[in-house]
């Protein structure tokens, strides 16, 4: 394969767009220039980090090594799915929900992939499972974090109505209905217009990756197929999954609505 290496200089030029636009939004008076800047800082710093981290893991492949790899990997996408909360449950649980979720959703799509489809030998080869688990782990990390807030916030805001169908007679389940299914569709929507628009708008960045670096565009397109199915069903069952235990943690066992386990963001 002929990829084309690039220096210090090219990635230094594709920064400078950052720093323009984080310019543009402290003059209009955004206040974005900062958190543009830091998140640009932090990518710079985690991707090479990752690098290194892959490089070597690659070099010494051990199921071990690919087990604490993807542990570490799971247990900060918990910390973010709290992080992108407005008003989270408290105590563990607000760490607790989004992580599960994802451990259940995430990794039983990355097992079957590797072990069913796939099929590297061994079946955790880092190669393939680490970059699965990644794109699974971080698009399932964003439906659940859109779904619990949209839960919560809809929770406090129409708390009135939840306990007017509570004093009517209505279960936890019904009372909640309605905020449960708009609160699915919001985690799940972004990856339903992902691919809604794959291949016409926009090509996802896997298959641009696998292209750039010389991989046959028929084979780059299924292996993207492939991905953004993993992720849709990862996303969709973790969200929907996050969503009901976020539900069921919003009342007691008297199916009392207990608004005083959310705490402001």
């Amino acid at each position: 394969m002929n990829v084309i290496a690039l220096s210090p200089l090219d990635l230094t030029l594709a920064a400078l767009l950052v720093i323009a636009l984080a310019a543009l939004t402290s003059r209009v008076g955004m206040g974005l220039s900062k958190s543009l800047l830091v998140s640009a800082a932090r990518t710079v710093v985690q991707l090479l980090l990752i690098g290194l981290v892959l490089k070597t893991l690659f070099e010494h492949a051990a199921l071990h090594w690919v087990a604490i790899m993807a542990l570490v990997m799971l247990l900060v996408a918990g910390r973010e799915v709290v992080a992108r909360q407005g008003r989270r449950f408290t105590g563990w649980w607000a760490y607790g929900i989004g992580t599960l979720a994802m451990f259940v959703s995430a990794f039983t799509a990355t097992v079957f992939a590797l072990t069913v489809i796939i099929g590297p030998a061994p079946w955790w080869e880092p190669q393939y499972a680490i970059p699965l688990l990644g794109m699974l782990l971080g698009n399932t990390m964003t439906g659940i974090a859109l779904g619990l807030d949209r839960l919560t916030q809809s929770a406090w805001q129409q708390r009135r109505v939840i306990e007017g169908r509570l004093i009517l007679g209505q279960t936890w389940t019904e009372a909640i209905r309605d905020i449960r299914l708009d609160a699915a569709r919001s985690g799940l929507m972004p990856i339903i217009n992902a691919m809604a628009a794959a291949g016409i708008v926009s090509l996802p960045g896997m298959m641009t990756g696998q292209i750039l670096a010389g991989t046959p565009p028929m084979e780059a397109v299924k292996y993207q197929i492939l991905v953004m199915f993993l992720i849709t069903a990862g996303t969709g069952f973790g969200t929907l999954g996050a969503i009901w235990l976020g539900s069921r943690r919003l009342f007691d066992e008297r199916e009392r609505l207990r608004l005083d386990r959310l705490k402001a963001g």
